[in-house]
């Protein structure tokens, strides 16, 4: 007697042997990573201050990498606008649905504006923070093909340069539900690693320090803890730094990766030729690691009192 699959099966069998295919296709490259760096940071975009012409070419291209992997809006489109000291800003934001519509959210955020131009000297921002930026589109390109339990929210925020005007603003007007949101990942930094990469925001969250531990154990990157609690011995309290602090404000745990200051940090220096391909690529693989397995905690994650 023959037996034969019916359409439902058929499909769930295709599906089963093409996700993690596609899944490796989609995962983070030097090269990609290299090409989208050398499109924010370049001389053209003039260093994305807000409410400027090339603050919205760089929307533009956001806006078009979001469409492209898939994305989608929060809103009636994927700029939302606010009001700044400059006049306005806007956020771009697409949402990847997770795996469990009913599960918490997590929200990754990445500024994408920069000093702009001063005294007619561009000051690019390659790492600080087209690299942030960056990352985040090569994360939100392997979970559109591999999704998390979560549903992600990928949030790049104008006018962090100004005091997190733009994350303070999702804050304030968020998407979902403030109580939906269990997890912020902010990215602001992390090409120029230099061998370290810091994740901040488990000593305000002890219930993270064990994920991220073990993430720390097979990355390719040194992956250390700290620089979230006063007088810590690494140095500087990140904990208000960038834009993870508005939602640390609105007791939503955090967890921000980035880098120590460099000596292009704030300066016309800060460029694409002064980031190593590899460097970059091991960081973004680490932060990806670190949400998927963070992902599986989010769940128990308690929320502050603000």
């Amino acid at each position: 007697m023959k037996h034969s699959l019916n359409t439902t099966a058929l499909f769930s069998l295709a599906l089963a042997v093409l996700t993690p295919s596609l899944a490796r296709a989609q995962q983070p490259t030097a090269e990609r990573l290299m090409e989208d760096l050398a499109v924010l940071a370049h001389d053209s975009m003039q260093g994305r201050a807000p409410g400027t012409i090339e603050s919205e070419q760089a929307r533009n291209f956001l806006v078009h990498s979001l469409n492209e992997m898939g994305a989608t809006p929060t809103g009636s489109g994927y700029e939302e606008r606010f009001s700044t000291i400059r006049g306005s800003g806007v956020n771009v934001v697409g949402a990847i649905p997770g795996r469990d519509r009913n599960a918490s959210v997590i929200v990754v955020t990445a500024h994408y504006d920069h000093e702009g131009v001063r005294r007619d000297v561009v000051y690019n921002g390659a790492d600080d923070n087209a690299s942030g930026v960056v990352a985040a589109l090569a994360i939100g390109r392997s979970l559109m093909a591999d999704p998390l339990n979560s549903t992600v929210i990928i949030a790049f925020v104008d006018a962090e340069e100004d005091g997190m005007v733009g994350s303070g603003a999702f804050v304030q007007d968020p998407p979902v539900p403030l109580d939906r949101i269990g997890l912020n990942v902010n990215l602001d930094m992390v090409a120029r690693t230099d061998g370290l990469l810091w994740a901040v925001g488990a000593y305000h969250t002890p219930q993270l320090r064990q994920t991220l531990e073990e993430v720390a154990r097979d990355a390719r990157v040194e992956l250390r803890l700290g620089h979230d609690r006063p007088r810590a011995p690494e140095g500087a309290d990140w904990t208000n730094s960038s834009d993870h602090a508005p939602f640390h404000d609105a007791g939503i745990p955090f967890v921000y990766f980035g880098v120590e200051d460099h000596v292009d940090y704030h300066k016309p220096t800060d460029d694409v030729e002064r980031v190593k391909a590899d460097e970059f690529l091991a960081s973004v693989e680490t932060i990806l690691s670190a949400l998927r397995a963070l992902d599986e905690v989010v769940p128990t994650l308690p929320k502050r009192t603000p």
